[in-house]
C-alpha cells in the first residue's frame, strides 16, 4: 500500500509549498482529456480483453515494492512483454506522470484516480486490494506538541494538514463528519504529504499545523519516537475504512490492444505478488526495505506489518461503494463535480487479480514457477 515514505530526505515547508503550487498550476492549465472517437486499430473499452500479447509491448509501471518482488522471483524474465519500472509513488506524482505521458500504470490508495479524473485525465481502476482485517486502519491523526487536542471533538478551530488529491483529505473530512464538526470550523492547510519527505511530521513538530493524518507504520512511529517527549501524540480516527489501494491506468493505455493484453497478464501477477508478500513478510522486509531502502531491520519489519497482510476481493461492489463515498466526501469540500464511481472501474479485470491471489505454485495463465 502506498504510504508516506519515511526514508526520503526531509524537505522544508517552503519548498513543499513551491512544489505544491507548481503541481496545482500544472493541473489548472492541463488540457482536458475528453473521450474521442477511436483511431484505426484502437481497442474499445467495451471490447473483450485480447488474449495474446504481441511482440515488443512495454509497460511503464510505478510500483517500487512490486518491482523488487517481480525481480526477486524472476517473474520479469518470463513475461511476454517488458516492464520499465519507475520510482513514482503518491497521487500527485502519478497524476503528473500520466499527464506527461510518462507512465502506463500507477499504484496508490483510492483517492488519486478520482483526482486524476477531476484533473482531466480519464483513468480506470484495474485492480483493488485492502487489508485482510476490515477493522484495521492505514492512517491515524498526528497531534502537534502543545495542541491541547485530546479527543476528535477538540479538532474544532484547529489547523489541520490537508491534501485534496490524496487519501489524507478523505481521512480528515470523514473524521470531522464523525465528530460533527463543519469543515468551516477548522483551518485546512493545503499541503501534499508526498513531497519533501517528512512534510507532515515536520509541520506538526514545528507547530505550523495542530493535526495531520499520518500513515501508521514508520511515519507515525518515528514521529512519536522523536517528539513524544515534547508532547506529540497520536489519535485514532473514527471507525471507517481508509485502506483501499488500486492499480489504475489512463484510458488511452487500455485503448492499445497490446498493452491491454499485457495488463491482463500483469494484473494476475500483481495478485500473486500480494499473496507472496503475505506469506513472506520477513523476506520482504530484509530484501526490499533493508536491501533496497536501507532501513534498519526493526523499521523494515514495522513497515511490512503496517501495510499488510492484504486481501483482494473477487467482486468490486464494495470497492465501488467506497470510491463513491470518497467522491461524495471530497467533491463539495474541493469544489469538484460529483460523478458516478462505477465509471472508474474496468470490470473486465474484476476477477483477474483475485484469481492470481488464489494461485498456488504455478500460474496456468502466466507460466512462471516459484
Amino acid at each position: 500500500m502506498a504510504a508516506a515514505r519515511a526514508d526520503l530526505p526531509r524537505g522544508s515547508l517552503p519548498f513543499a509549498l513551491i512544489v505544491a503550487v507548481s503541481i496545482a498550476l500544472l493541473f489548472l492549465f492541463a488540457p482536458a482529456r475528453r473521450a474521442k472517437g477511436l483511431a484505426v486499430g484502437e481497442l474499445s473499452l467495451a471490447a473483450p480483453l485480447p488474449d495474446k500479447v504481441p511482440p515488443g509491448v512495454v509497460l511503464r509501471i510505478g510500483d517500487p515494492v512490486n518491482s523488487w518482488i517481480f525481480q526477486h522471483l524472476g517473474w520479469d524474465k518470463t513475461l511476454p512483454f517488458r516492464i520499465q519500472w519507475a520510482e513514482i509513488t503518491g497521487g500527485p506524482g502519478v497524476t503528473e506522470a500520466f499527464h506527461a505521458g510518462a507512465l502506463d500504470v500507477g499504484y496508490g490508495v483510492n483517492v488519486p484516480p478520482i483526482h486524476a479524473t477531476w484533473s482531466g485525465i480519464p483513468v480506470r481502476i484495474i485492480a483493488y486490494r485492502q487489508f485482510s482485517d476490515p477493522t484495521r486502519a492505514l492512517y491515524t491523526i498526528g497531534l502537534a506538541p502543545g495542541s491541547n487536542i485530546r479527543t476528535i471533538q477538540d479538532l474544532k478551530g484547529k489547523r489541520i494538514a490537508f491534501s485534496p488529491s490524496q487519501i489524507q483529505a478523505q481521512v480528515v473530512l470523514q473524521t470531522l463528519k464523525a465528530a460533527g464538526i463543519d469543515r468551516k470550523d477548522v483551518h485546512l492547510i493545503e499541503l501534499p504529504s508526498s513531497i519533501g519527505g517528512d512534510v507532515y511530521t515536520n509541520s506538526l513538530a514545528s507547530n505550523e499545523v495542530d493535526a495531520a493524518p499520518l500513515g501508521l507504520g514508520l511515519v507515525a512511529h518515528h514521529y512519536i519516537t522523536k517528539y513524544g517527549d515534547d508532547g506529540a501524540r497520536l489519535l485514532p480516527h473514527p471507525p471507517f475504512r481508509d485502506d483501499g489501494a488500486v492499480l489504475y491506468v489512463p484510458e488511452t493505455v487500455l485503448n492499445d490492444p497490446g498493452k491491454a493484453a499485457a495488463l491482463r497478464v500483469y494484473v494476475r501477477y500483481w495478485g500473486r505478488a500480494l499473496a507472496w508478500a503475505n506469506a513472506h513478510p520477513e523476506e520482504l522486509a530484509r530484501g526490499y526495505y533493508v536491501g533496497v531502502r536501507g532501513l534498519p531491520i526493526a523499521d523494515a519489519r514495522l513497515q511490512v506489518a503496517a501495510l499488510g497482510p492484504g486481501a483482494i476481493p473477487n467482486q468490486w461492489n464494495s470497492a465501488v461503494a467506497g470510491e463513491q463515498n470518497a467522491i461524495d466526501t471530497l467533491a463539495p469540500a474541493t469544489g469538484r463535480p460529483r460523478f458516478d464511481a462505477a465509471t472508474l472501474f474496468d470490470r473486465r479485470f474484476e476477477k483477474t487479480a483475485s484469481d492470481g491471489f488464489k494461485d498456488k505454485q504455478t500460474c496456468s495463465h502466466c507460466g512462471a514457477r516459484r
